[in-house]
């Protein structure tokens, strides 16, 4: 399977820079860019073609419900919610989440959420051939 391009989607620096820190460490991963907005996440989405988004769910422009409700689902990445809002959950699955990370999150539970995303993918391409 080729490398897994994802794109981080948050508002705080602090948590891009633990994402960034997180996927670093992951040789099956490309991180493909960094958004802080919604707005700017639907654009760089469109440009770059992630295979995942691991998404804040509070984001100045267009919040990340809103973000995901855009993406059309035969070419919707896999999403990852990557929140500190708890309340949101069964929401996000409803919108096709692959997972939704609870910040904050260790590093186990990342990589067991990047599983996820690898089982997602995988069977997504089994289906289209």
């Amino acid at each position: 399977m080729h490398r897994i391009r994802a794109l981080i989607v948050d508002d705080e620096p602090l948590a891009r820079d633990r994402l960034r820190g997180l996927l670093a460490g992951e040789p099956s991963v490309e991180l493909v860019g960094e958004c802080a907005s919604g707005t700017e996440a639907l654009t760089a989405i469109r440009a770059a073609g992630p295979d995942v988004v691991f998404l804040d769910l509070h984001l100045p422009g267009c919040d990340g419900r809103q973000l995901a409700a855009q993406l059309p689902a035969e070419r919707r990445p896999a999403i990852v919610f990557a929140t500190a809002d708890g309340g949101f959950a069964q929401e996000a699955f409803d919108l096709a989440a692959v997972d939704y990370l609870l910040k904050p999150f260790d590093r186990e539970r990342f990589q067991q959420a990047l599983r996820r995303v690898e089982e997602y993918l995988q069977a997504r391409a089994g289906a289209e051939h």
